[in-house]
């Protein structure tokens, strides 16, 4: 979780977001879960989490090997869920939990490159099957939990912080290749997400939702496989989420 306005260790220099933060903590009616895919400043932001963590004290935190020292480190020891790559738990609400693999990397000091695992996450409940995929490049272990456990009913996958691919596509993917993860899942639906928020590389910021529709059109995808929301609004996405239902809900 990230809604800090700088993504460093320190708040009065760093890379500032674009935009303000569309809410604080405050204005979060409700958590249950929150999910951690990597160690990253941009991803783990300590003021958000230790926020998050006084507001909604009952929260279960799911976090990559190696990660639930830091939470230790800011006193922050409960309810956090330490899993490696294809480990699964079972939440208090009944969901399953499961943490899978990426492609990515971590690190928060000169020291510490790698120490801590990252990790994409699936949540399956009764009814339906969630994926987030975390920051990541392209790799076939995408294929392999689209097997195991898709379909997914809605997925979260970044489409930015692509360019040039030959600088960063060992690290994150692009709109195509969000597409590509996409299949690999099976999921219904997609949110394009981790674009429009901190200048982390270099393609125009408003960049990758246009090239994620043309690609999903070009790989003959439905219009609304693959979707995006502004900063602030919101989707419904499920069943009894109807046309008119998510038009009216994003709108806000």
């Amino acid at each position: 979780p990230m809604l800090s306005e700088r993504c460093s260790p320190v708040q009065w220099v760093g890379v500032k977001r674009y935009r303000p933060a569309p809410c604080q903590v405050p204005d979060i009616p409700r958590l249950d879960i929150c999910l951690i895919s990597h160690d990253h400043y941009d991803h783990l932001d300590h003021g958000t989490v230790t926020a998050l963590a006084r507001r909604f004290r009952t929260m279960a935190w799911y976090v990559p090997l190696g990660t639930a020292a830091w939470f230790r480190d800011q006193g922050l020891a409960s309810n956090v869920v330490e899993l490696d790559w294809w480990d699964a738990h079972v939440h208090a609400s009944g969901a399953v939990v499961v943490a899978l693999p990426s492609n990515h990397w971590c690190k928060r000091s000169l020291t510490d490159d790698n120490t801590r695992l990252w990790a994409s996450w699936a949540v399956i409940g009764a009814q339906h099957r969630y994926f987030f995929a975390g920051d990541t490049a392209y790799c076939r272990a995408f294929a392999d939990i689209g097997r195991h456990y898709g379909p997914f009913d809605l997925a979260a996958i970044p489409i930015g912080a692509y360019g040039p691919q030959t600088m960063f596509g060992e690290q994150h993917i692009d709109p195509e290749e969000a597409v590509k993860v996409h299949v690999d899942l099976r999921a219904d639906r997609t949110i394009g997400i981790h674009w429009g928020t901190f200048r982390l590389t270099f393609e125009f910021y408003l960049e990758p939702p246009e090239l994620m529709r043309r690609h999903a059109a070009l790989r003959g995808l439905a219009p609304d496989a693959m979707f995006v929301v502004h900063h602030g609004q919101s989707a419904l996405v499920g069943t009894g989420a109807g046309k008119e239902d998510e038009q009216q809900l994003t709108a806000v």
